[in-house]
């Protein structure tokens, strides 16, 4: 688009933009930034955009930043704005394409930090597979409140608290000025975090972009040698697929059951994996968790956080405990020029309470587990590292909600009894539409103490925040006729997470009766996106990608 007499038009338009006959000699970098004032994880990111731009110039680059979208999961959360949240992933990928595309960059910079931005950018910088490099905006550090640390989670359990008069609203007001100290992705293993750690162990993430904090200066270092390191890349031409290897998605779902992270991971790491050329699902993700034993526990399912994680050697050092049991493919490349092998070899556990060895580890097998069953016979996921395990087997009668609004009035209204499993379906991909998070229900649950007596299950999904016996993405989903659109209130439903099964344990004859009276709500969808994505989207278990692709 620079070269030759007939680009001459295009070259005035540059210099209208006010670039040099010097600049349009050197290499473009384009700078895809997430950066808006609503997201507290993306108000820094102008500040890392202008880091990135320093190194690239200092390396003798040219800097051209452009924008895409980001959704907030907590302020989206239980109400209609959640339906926007995972339907944005497909948007954000598809615009950094047509951008790129009309417009060709000799290198990307990518700058995420929440949710669903990471994987639609992973998943752009797969198709697009031009030189690619990856920095975040970081996370968050812990609030603290009355001695105790808190995240985001916390608050929303104690909205639940509040309902069940175990704490006043002046508390309450107390501590939603103390949860969410600094701007950055919220401070626990949620999904934002999870998924900037899995970008760094997949390599496209310098060493430390997942756990260095958002507000020290160490990020604006970082940023300023991602922007110089894009132009090695650019100069060597590696490609995202050089480094998103069938090997380092391996190590990212070795890494994703020792860390516990969110369930969100078993919903994106297929779709990137899919959009890198390469196939996994429930089936190897559960693979995976048999043998990678669980060494980190962070919040939720614990009182630490991402910043002690970062204290304690960050995810190479993570990697490097995983390393010593062989479980890491030590040849995949990472952004910085090493191998996994080299960053492993130089990394330091600082806190061997924090990144545990095999034989400390907190449990032999993996924070996340997939389960199948006549109630979800494509499968289902749980973070078992944050299940009471009272609740590991259970078995209680089904309370059946054909919404997240149903299921949360009958909660905060006390309706719910020990033993009970909640179900919520007509929330999964096509049916919600848009898979919205059950952070509301799970949270009024634990903040009502009844975390180690009820279970909760849907096709919909759960925050990377979430605790407890919260099993989602059963599929097939209730609008695609899965077994979860017909159960019924009183039916008996079995859950045996070490086992792996969820089952609805209703005869198969009565089953075949019920199909015939099954009627999948009307949504009433206007025109817009939200309709067309119901209308392409693929089931959970294949990381709700659309059709086709």
């Amino acid at each position: 688009m620079r070269k030759g007499v007939s680009k001459a038009p295009h070259r005035s338009l540059f210099k209208a933009s006010g670039l040099t006959n010097e600049e349009l000699k050197r290499p473009m970098i384009g700078i895809v930034n997430s950066q808006n004032d609503i997201v507290p994880g993306h108000i820094n990111l102008d500040q890392i955009a202008e880091a990135v731009s320093k190194g690239v110039l200092m390396a003798g680059g040219v800097p051209l930043q452009f924008p895409t979208i980001a959704v907030c999961d907590g302020i989206a959360m239980n109400h209609n704005g959640m339906k926007y949240s995972l339907i944005s992933r497909e948007l954000i990928g598809d615009t950094i394409e047509v951008m790129a595309n009309a417009h060709p960059f000799d290198g990307l910079v990518f700058i995420p930090n929440c949710d669903k931005v990471v994987p639609g950018m992973l998943m752009a910088a797969a198709k697009l597979n031009i030189p690619s490099i990856f920095i975040s905006g970081g996370p968050m550090l812990s609030g603290k409140y009355k001695g105790k640390r808190l995240s985001l989670s916390d608050m929303f359990e104690a909205v639940g608290a509040v309902e069940a008069g175990k704490m006043s609203e002046s508390e309450l007001s107390c501590m939603e000025n103390k949860a969410c100290p600094t701007c950055g992705s919220c401070s626990g293993m949620f999904t934002a975090n999870s998924m900037n750690i899995l970008t760094e162990v997949a390599g496209m993430g310098l060493p430390g972009n997942g756990t260095v904090p958002a507000v020290y200066s160490e990020r604006i270092r970082l940023a300023k040698t991602a922007g110089m390191k894009i132009m090695e890349l650019v100069e060597k031409d590696i490609r995202p697929s050089d480094i998103m290897t069938e090997d380092s998605i391996y190590n990212c779902m070795v890494a994703d059951m020792a860390l516990g992270c969110s369930t969100n991971t078993a919903l994106h790491l297929p779709a990137i994996a899919h959009a890198a050329g390469h196939d996994i699902g429930f089936k190897e993700l559960n693979e995976v968790s048999k043998i990678t034993p669980q060494i980190c526990k962070l919040a939720p399912a614990s009182e630490i956080f991402i910043e002690d994680l970062y204290e304690a050697g960050g995810v190479s050092a993570v990697m490097k405990s995983l390393d010593k049991m062989g479980l890491i493919r030590r040849d995949c490349l990472n952004v910085s020029g090493l191998t996994m092998g080299q960053i492993c070899d130089a990394a330091e556990i600082e806190d061997e309470e924090i990144i545990r060895s095999k034989e400390t580890a907190f449990s032999p097998d993996g924070g996340l587990s997939i389960l199948w069953g006549s109630l979800a016979p494509d499968g289902s996921v749980v973070k078992k590292g944050a299940v009471d395990p009272k609740m590991m087997v259970h078995t209680g009668p089904a309370r059946v909600f054909e919404s997240e609004e149903e299921a949360i009035k009958v909660i905060y209204g006390r309706k719910i009894k020990p033993g009970d499993v909640i179900v919520i379906r007509y929330e999964g991909p096509k049916g919600g539409p848009g898979m919205r998070e059950m952070l509301s229900p799970t949270s009024a649950i634990m903040g009502m103490g009844l975390g180690d007596k009820v279970a909760l299950i849907t096709d919909g999904r759960f925050s990377g925040a979430t605790r407890g016996a919260a099993i989602g993405h059963i599929s097939p989903e209730a609008a695609e006729g899965g077994p979860i659109s017909l159960v019924k209130d009183g039916d008996m439903i079995s859950i045996n997470i070490p086992e792996h099964r969820i089952d609805l344990l209703v005869d198969e004859a009565v089953l075949e009766e019920r199909k015939k009276d099954v009627v999948i709500p009307d949504r009433k969808l206007k025109p817009g996106y939200l309709k067309r994505y119901a209308s392409l989207v693929t089931s959970a278990n294949t990381g709700a990608v659309f059709k086709g692709e």
